[in-house]
C-alpha cells in the first residue's frame, strides 16, 4: 500500500494540472445536475402543495349567470363541489399599474379550493369592500394588505384585506384576468359564475368535463380550466431550464468520463516501461489497476463533494430563479436523498470509465516490450512522398501525416475531442434562438408590441380613431378573443378573430399558407396536438351555442396560451355573429418607438375604458438561460481542455521514437515542433468540423422539439451564425496549436541521451 502511495504522489506531482482540470470538469458537472433536478422539483412541487393544501378543484367552470350548477353535486366521480360563486369583470388601478380581473363573491371561505393566506386576513362583512388578491395580481399591482384599489371610470375603491396563493391558473398581462375574491354584495353586476369540481379520480378530468358540459349544456359553458392546464403554466420556464441543464450535464459527465478514459489510455502508452518495472519488483495487476482506478476516483469524488457543498451552501444565493429554485428544493422531501445521490451516480460514471481504461494497465506483461524501430503509422504514403517532393514544408506535411496515419486511435481523439465541441455547438444554438426571441419577435409570432382591451364604454370606430392617433403607431388590428369548446367537449382553447381581409393579422407561418378565404384559419402546434389534426383539416368547435367550422390552412408560431389557438379573420367571425364588435386590438409599433411610453398615452388618452399591455415575450422568462449557457460552455471548454493535453501529451511521447530519424534528415528543432502542432491543429480542426456538422442540426432539431412540447411549435430555433461558428472554429484550431507549441518545442530540444534511453 505504502509503494501504491508513493507511485500515486509521484504520479499526481508530474500531472497537477490535468488532476486540477478533472476535479474542476466533475465539480461543473455536479453542479449542473444538481441545478437541473432542483429546477425540476421548484416547477412541480410548489404547485403541487398548494393544490394539495387548498384541496384544489381539478375543473373549474366558468358558465351563464343563468345555468343550474347544483346539478354538478348529483355527477359520478365529482367528490365535492365549490360554488357556485358570481363573477364580475372589471379592471383595477393602484400605484400606476392596472390589471383585467374576475371579482368573485366568495361568502365563507371555501374547502375546495381554498385560497392560502400568505398575508393580512379573509374577507369580513364589517369591511364589505374588503378583498383578498391573487398572490401574482398582488405583485403586479404593487399591493399590500390595508392599500386602496380604484375601478378606473368609476368612483368606487376596494380595500385590500389579503394576498393568497391559488392553484388555479393564475394572472397572465393581456391573456388571464387576475383573481380577486369578494363578498357576494361587492359583486354587483355579475356577468357569469365559476364552479369548481374536485373529483375522485384526476385522471377522468376529461371524461368528468364532457359529462358536466352535457349536463349544463354546451352554451351554458363558456370557459373550462383544468389542473393539468394549471400545473403546466406553472411549472413552465422552470421545467424548461432543468431540461436545458439536465441534457447538459448528462452530455458533459460522458464527456468528462471519455476524456478521464483517454487520459489514462494515453498514460499508460506513455508508462508501459514503468508498469512493467512496477510488476517485476512485485506487483500484481490488480494493484496496478487499484493505483489508477484510485487516484482518479479521488479526483472525481474531490470534484463531486466540493460541487455538492457549494450547491448546498451557495446556491440559494444565486440570483434570480435559481436561488429561489435551490431554495425551495432545499426545503423538499427528497432534497438530501438528491444532494447524495446525483454525485454519487456521477462518480460511479467516471469510475466505470476509469476502471476499463486502467484494466489495460493490468495487462501489460512484466518483462517490457521491446518498440518496434519503425513508426507505428507505418511508412509515408505516396501522396506525403509527393508533397515533400514539391518542396511543401516538411513541418506541415509531416504533421497531417502524423495526425491521421495511425486512424483508429486518431479517430477516437477525435471523438472524444468533439463530443464537448458538439455540445458547445448546441449551447450557442440555445443563445442564438434566445437573441431571436428578443431581437426580431415579429419571426416568432409576436410581431405587435402592445395589446389593448376596451369595455362598453367606447365604440368600436371611437376607440380605432384613438389608437390610430398615436404617432407612434403603425398599425391596429383590431380583433376579439373567446373560449371555444372543443370537439368532444372535454376542454376550451382561444378562438381568436384578428384583423380584415382587406388588413390581415402578420402571422408568423411555420407551415401552410396564411388565411385568406372565407372560413379558413391558422393554428398553433399546441391546438394540433390537442385535436390530433394536420394542416389541411376541418375542425369544428362550439361558442356559447354555435358552432363554428374552421379550415386549418397553416400552423403558426403561437408563444400564448400554450399554443392552444386557431386564429381566422374577424370576418370571419362576423359571418356567424353579425353584431360582433371587437374588444381587443393588437398595436404595431414604429421600429423606434417605446412600447411604455406609448401604452401611458394610450392609458391616459383612454379615460379608463382602455386597458393597455405589454405583449409578454417568452424570453423574457428565459433570461436566467444565458448565464447557465455560459457555465456550461466553460464546463465543456474544460473537458475540451483535458482531451486535448492528453492528445498533446500522447503526440510528443509518439514523436520521441521518430526525433532522432527527423533530426538525421536534417530538421531543426523549429520544424520538430512544427510537426506536432500541426497534428494537435489538424486533430482539432476534424474534431470543430464533426462537432459543427453534428451540433448545428442537433441543436436545432432539440429547440424545435422543445417547442413541439410546449406547443409553439417547431420553427422557432435559430443556430449560431457562420461567422460565430467560423470564430468559435479559429478560436479552438489556434488555442490548440499554442498549448502545443510548449511542449513539442521542449521534446524537440531534448538531449540525444535523453532521447534514446526513451525511445529503448
Amino acid at each position: 500500500m505504502r509503494a501504491t502511495l508513493r507511485w500515486a504522489h509521484s504520479d499526481l506531482r508530474a500531472h497537477r494540472g490535468e488532476a486540477l482540470f478533472l476535479v474542476l470538469a466533475t465539480a461543473g458537472v455536479v453542479v449542473s445536475l444538481l441545478l437541473a433536478t432542483a429546477l425540476f422539483g421548484y416547477a412541480t412541487n410548489p404547485w403541487q402543495r398548494v393544490f394539495t393544501q387548498s384541496r384544489g378543484a381539478h375543473v373549474w367552470l366558468h358558465t351563464g349567470p343563468s345555468a343550474d350548477a347544483g346539478r354538478l353535486n348529483a355527477l359520478d366521480g365529482v367528490a365535492s363541489v365549490a360554488g357556485p360563486y358570481p363573477t364580475a369583470s372589471a379592471t383595477l388601478a393602484s400605484r400606476g399599474a392596472r390589471a383585467s380581473v374576475e371579482l368573485r363573491g366568495t361568502p365563507d371561505q371555501p374547502s375546495v379550493g381554498r385560497p392560502l393566506l400568505t398575508s393580512g386576513h379573509w374577507l369580513d362583512p364589517a369591511t364589505p369592500d374588503g378583498v383578498v388578491l391573487e398572490s401574482r395580481l398582488a405583485r403586479t399591482l404593487l399591493a399590500a394588505p390595508g392599500d386602496t384599489l380604484t375601478l378606473p371610470g368609476t368612483a368606487r375603491t376596494l380595500t385590500v384585506l389579503g394576498v393568497a396563493d391559488s392553484a388555479e391558473p393564475r394572472y397572465q398581462p393581456g391573456e388571464r384576468p387576475g383573481l380577486v375574491w369578494a363578498l357576494p354584495s361587492a359583486v354587483r353586476d355579475p356577468s357569469g359564475q365559476v364552479t369548481g369540481l374536485r373529483l375522485t379520480d384526476p385522471e377522468d378530468t376529461d371524461y368528468a368535463v364532457q359529462r358536466a358540459v352535457t349536463v349544463l349544456g354546451a352554451g351554458a359553458v363558456g370557459e373550462v380550466t383544468t389542473w393539468q392546464q394549471a400545473r403546466a403554466e406553472e411549472q413552465g420556464d422552470n421545467r424548461l431550464l432543468g431540461q436545458v441543464l439536465g441534457l447538459f450535464g448528462l452530455g458533459a459527465l460522458i464527456a468528462a468520463g471519455l476524456a478521464v478514459h483517454g487520459a489514462i489510455g494515453t498514460r499508460i502508452r506513455g508508462h508501459l516501461r514503468d508498469i512493467s518495472i512496477l510488476k517485476a519488483i512485485g506487483f500484481t495487476p490488480g494493484q496496478v489497476v487499484r493505483v489508477y482506478l484510485l487516484q482518479h476516483l479521488a479526483y472525481a469524488l474531490l470534484g463531486a463533494v466540493s460541487a455538492a457543498a457549494l450547491t448546498e451552501a451557495l446556491g440559494n444565493r444565486l440570483p434570480g430563479r435559481l436561488g429561489d429554485a435551490i431554495g425551495v428544493w432545499q426545503g423538499l422531501p427528497g432534497h438530501a436523498v438528491a444532494l447524495f445521490a446525483v454525485p454519487a451516480c456521477a462518480v460511479l460514471l467516471i469510475a466505470a470509465t476509469t476502471g476499463l481504461a486502467a484494466w489495460r494497465a493490468g495487462r501489460v506483461p512484466p518483462v517490457p516490450v521491446p518498440r518496434p524501430t519503425a513508426s507505428a503509422g507505418g511508412g509515408l504514403s505516396g501522396p506525403v512522398r509527393r508533397m515533400l517532393g514539391i518542396r511543401l514544408s516538411p513541418a506541415l506535411v509531416l504533421g497531417w501525416h502524423t495526425a491521421f496515419a495511425r486512424r483508429p486511435r486518431t479517430l477516437a481523439t477525435v471523438a472524444r475531442l468533439a463530443l464537448p465541441l458538439l455540445l458547445i455547438v448546441v449551447a450557442l444554438s440555445a443563445w442564438s434562438t434566445i437573441d431571436r426571441f428578443q431581437s426580431r419577435p415579429e419571426q416568432i409570432g409576436l410581431p405587435t408590441a402592445l395589446t389593448v382591451h376596451t369595455d362598453s364604454g367606447i365604440g368600436a370606430r371611437d376607440a380605432r380613431a384613438l389608437l390610430e392617433h398615436d404617432p407612434q403607431v403603425a398599425a391596429v388590428y383590431p380583433g376579439v378573443e373567446v373560449a371555444a369548446l372543443v370537439p368532444g367537449q372535454t376542454s376550451t382553447i382561444a378562438l381568436r378573430g384578428l384583423g380584415t381581409r382587406e388588413d390581415p393579422y402578420p402571422y408568423a407561418l411555420a407551415e401552410g399558407r396564411p388565411a385568406n378565404g372565407r372560413d379558413e384559419a391558422v393554428a398553433g402546434q399546441g391546438l394540433l396536438n390537442l385535436l390530433d389534426v394536420r394542416v389541411g383539416d376541418w375542425v369544428r368547435m362550439t361558442v356559447g351555442d354555435q358552432p363554428q367550422i374552421l379550415h386549418i390552412v397553416g400552423r403558426s408560431i403561437e408563444p400564448e396560451n400554450a399554443g392552444r389557438v386557431i386564429s381566422t379573420s374577424l370576418d370571419t367571425l362576423r359571418e356567424n355573429d353579425p353584431a360582433l364588435a371587437p374588444t381587443r386590438y393588437e398595436l404595431r409599433l414604429h421600429p423606434d418607438a417605446n412600447a411604455s411610453e406609448v401604452a401611458n398615452r394610450l392609458t391616459t388618452a383612454g379615460h379608463g375604458h382602455v386597458d393597455v399591455h405589454a405583449v409578454p415575450n417568452p424570453a423574457d422568462g428565459l433570461s436566467p438561460l444565458r448565464g447557465v449557457v455560459v457555465g456550461l460552455i466553460t464546463v465543456l471548454a474544460l473537458i475540451g481542455l483535458i482531451e486535448l493535453l492528453t492528445a498533446i501529451g500522447g503526440m510528443v511521447r509518439e514523436g520521441e521514437r521518430d526525433l532522432l530519424a527527423l533530426k538525421a534528415i536534417g530538421l531543426s528543432p523549429r520544424q520538430v515542433t512544427g510537426i506536432t502542432v500541426t497534428a494537435t491543429a489538424c486533430t482539432t480542426l476534424a474534431a470543430v468540423a464533426a462537432g459543427t456538422a453534428l451540433g448545428a442540426p442537433l441543436g436545432r432539431w432539440l429547440i424545435d422539439a422543445q417547442g413541439r412540447s410546449s406547443g409553439i411549435g417547431a420553427g422557432i430555433a435559430d443556430g449560431p451564425s457562420a461567422a460565430l461558428l467560423l470564430v468559435f472554429g479559429a478560436t479552438a484550431v489556434v488555442g490548440s496549436a499554442a498549448l502545443a507549441a510548449l511542449p513539442a518545442a521542449r521534446a524537440a530540444r531534448r538531449r540525444l541521451t535523453d532521447t534514446l534511453s526513451s525511445v529503448a
